[in-house]
């Protein structure tokens, strides 16, 4: 059975099945104010195992997360929009992705380095929860 459920606010049905082309014209789909006020009200939820692995492997906890949200969307650049299932079969969310770059401590050259994160999001049906899809260092 194939599942084309849509978890997220974004009102369209996700793509059929064996479609290549995952892309959303038109966005950002999510507006920062609305973004914003979710993750003030509840945080996010790491949705996928891509999402877990990838705060797990930058060291991240879900406050992390957020705050890397809230700057993303506040002062990083929108790059596009995607359907993303959280796994095979599994439901979809109509995501946004934003570029981030941070200048952080980098121990091995001693001096603060500029960091690019990719992070992809959706809101939740009920428009408050967000759900992390990917967060993670660009190389």
């Amino acid at each position: 059975m194939v599942n084309r459920m849509n978890v997220s606010r974004y009102a369209e049905a996700p793509p059929e099945s064996g479609s290549q082309d995952r892309t959303i014209l038109g966005g950002p789909l999510y507006p920062v104010s609305d973004v914003l006020a979710a993750l003030q009200k509840q945080g996010v939820m790491l949705w996928t195992q891509r999402a877990i692995r990838d705060a797990q492997e930058l060291g991240l906890d879900h406050d992390d997360v957020a705050e890397l949200l809230c700057e993303a969307v506040s002062q990083g650049r929108y790059f596009k929009s995607e359907w993303c299932q959280q796994k095979p079969d599994g439901p979809w969310a109509a995501s946004d992705v934003y570029l981030l770059t941070r200048h952080e401590w980098n121990n091995n050259a001693f001096r603060d380095l500029p960091t690019d994160y990719y992070l992809k999001f959706a809101l939740a049906k009920s428009g408050w929860l967000v759900l992390t899809v990917s967060c993670h260092v660009q190389h």
